[in-house]
């Protein structure tokens, strides 16, 4: 497994000339254009498919290691994605929908 040996400052210097907003797609060509490092383009990718209003939406969405996701799998860090959430939240404090069966159990 590899990781992406690189910093959120080092990200952003990558993005000096960007203009917000802009999406991931334009973020990811704008760090390749201005010559950044395969590592800091790695961390690009992995970041959310969403538009990004200023640099620091940027830096807190951008994952400077983002293979080690503990042990969650592509699946499982796409539907994570998906899900969204406030920034910062552990996944663990996420509201989810109850089941049927504990929807039941609820009454």
């Amino acid at each position: 497994m590899s990781t992406a040996h690189t910093s959120v400052p080092e990200v952003l210097d990558a993005l000096k000339d960007v203009t917000y907003p802009a999406d991931k797609d334009g973020l990811v060509s704008a760090a390749r254009q201005a010559g950044a490092s395969e590592e800091v383009v790695k961390a690009l990718r992995g970041i959310p498919a969403e538009e990004y209003t200023n640099r620091e939406d940027v830096a807190r969405s951008v994952r400077v290691d983002p293979d080690s996701d503990l042990g969650t799998n592509v699946t499982q860090r796409a539907e994570q994605a998906r899900q969204g959430g406030k920034p910062g939240l552990s996944q663990h404090l996420r509201e989810e929908p109850k089941t049927p069966i504990q929807e039941e159990f609820d009454r």
